[in-house]
């Protein structure tokens, strides 16, 4: 397996005739150039803005000062190819819309452009000295050592020579032993170059480069909003889908139903006034199974006037009189109105079926930013919310809004079903 970065390369075999070594220094020396660079054009656009700031067309060249760590941080991106061969993008986002001003006003307001301006000014007064100070010991003095016996014969005549400037060498022997501790002091001087620049590249990749393998809670926060995106766009599916069912096929079984009525009043007595009237019956029927499979679908009622009113008309509905008492002031987001209205239907539709209950009750209300919502009867209890039960697709429902859904039912009762749904006002009514 070849390494993708300096802390890899540095633990295996043959590190040091690898070209690793060098590129380390490729990346050091080209830091410590692009470093100078960029101190003398911060400095140079701070001191133009600040002079010219007093006549106004100073201030948009302070703007574009404050976008400096842009290019900077790119080129460090770019750079950081040589020790690490990891994907390093960036950390902004695409603007909302196309244009100049939008992309100014988004790279502004995001926090990746403050770090990465932050960075370039680390870079511009601190790092880049610090590079050349590495590559300096590290590899310039040991081949300043190695190179003594070069400069005794030709800098000193062959009689003498001054290493690194500190003490002089006057015989042959004495020039190529200190030549020999220059070319040993290579390979220590390449790991402390690899060490250098990799944490050089750790920096840079904190500072300005997503992590390794993408932000976790970047992506966590994408998947939440992709997940509530899928959830709208179901919950539009399926309002598409009643709304097909009422304007299509209800109305055509009602034009069905007239004619069929028309015929029967016209038809004499008869085995075809029966046949008649049987079939007018069956699409009586059919017309109001529609009816109620639309209802299940996506009530009307809870599209044109909320929640609060979608339960009071299951309520109406339900075989078991039930209380409501709802303070919904408002519309809350549509998936969370749909979820929730589903979880009290199905829990209204138990309490018929199974409980043996008297009397039902649906309370709650919206409070703390989040919507809370029980139902409760005083039936025989022992209900359970486990696999096949109606209530655990309503439950993985409700958890997909980050929401909650409990059920407490001992034998004897009383059943109560209770659900939490994260939610803010989309509309308030007072």
């Amino acid at each position: 397996m070849h390494p993708r970065t300096v802390w890899q390369a540095m633990s295996g075999r043959g590190f040091l005739l690898s070209a690793w070594p060098w590129r380390a220094v490729a990346y050091l020396v080209t830091g410590a150039v692009a470093g100078a660079v960029t101190l003398v054009g911060v400095v140079a656009a701070v001191a133009a803005g600040g002079l010219l700031a007093v006549v106004v067309v100073g201030l948009p060249l302070l703007v574009l000062t404050a976008l400096a760590g842009l290019p900077v941080a790119q080129l460090e991106r770019f750079r950081l190819r040589l020790v690490d061969r990891d994907p390093a993008p960036g950390r902004h986002r695409q603007p909302a819309a196309a244009g100049l001003w939008s992309w100014l006003t988004t790279r502004l307001r995001e926090r990746a452009t403050w770090r990465e301006l932050g960075h370039a000014l680390l870079f511009a007064f601190l790092l880049w000295p610090l590079d050349a100070v590495v590559v300096l010991a590290a590899l310039a003095l040991p081949l300043a050592t190695a190179a003594t016996p070069l400069l005794m014969a030709t800098v000193g005549d062959g009689e003498e020579a001054k290493v690194l400037k500190l003490w002089t060498v006057t015989t042959w022997p004495t020039a190529f032993a200190v030549a020999v501790l220059g070319l040993l002091l290579l390979a220590p001087g390449a790991y402390a170059l690899c060490l250098a620049a990799g944490a050089r590249a750790e920096l840079t990749r904190v500072l300005v480069a997503a992590p390794r393998g993408g932000d976790l809670s970047d992506r966590v926060v994408e998947l939440t909003r992709s997940r509530v995106r899928l959830v709208d766009a179901f919950e539009a599916e399926r309002r598409r889908i009643e709304r097909d069912l009422h304007d299509g096929a209800q109305q055509r079984l009602v034009a069905l139903t007239m004619a069929l009525g028309l015929a029967r009043l016209d038809a004499p007595p008869g085995p075809l006034a029966e046949q008649l009237a049987k079939a007018h019956g069956e699409a009586g029927r059919a017309l109001e199974e529609l009816r109620e499979l639309i209802r299940g679908i996506h009530p009307k009622v809870l599209a044109d006037y909320g929640l609060a009113a979608a339960v009071e008309d299951a309520a109406d509905r339900s075989a078991v009189p039930v209380d409501v008492r709802l303070e919904l002031p408002g519309r809350l987001p549509l998936a969370v109105e749909a979820a929730a209205y589903f979880v009290v239907r199905e829990a209204l539709a138990n309490v018929a079926r199974h409980s043996g209950a008297d009397r039902a009750e649906v309370t709650g209300g919206h409070r703390d930013g989040r919507l809370r919502l029980e139902v409760r009867d005083d039936g025989r209890g022992g209900a359970e919310a486990g696999a096949g039960s109606g209530l655990t697709g309503l439950a993985d429902r409700v958890s997909v809004l980050d929401g909650r859904l409990s059920l407490s039912s001992p034998q004897g009762g009383p059943t109560l079903l209770r659900v939490e749904i994260p939610c803010e006002w989309t509309e308030r009514f007072a």
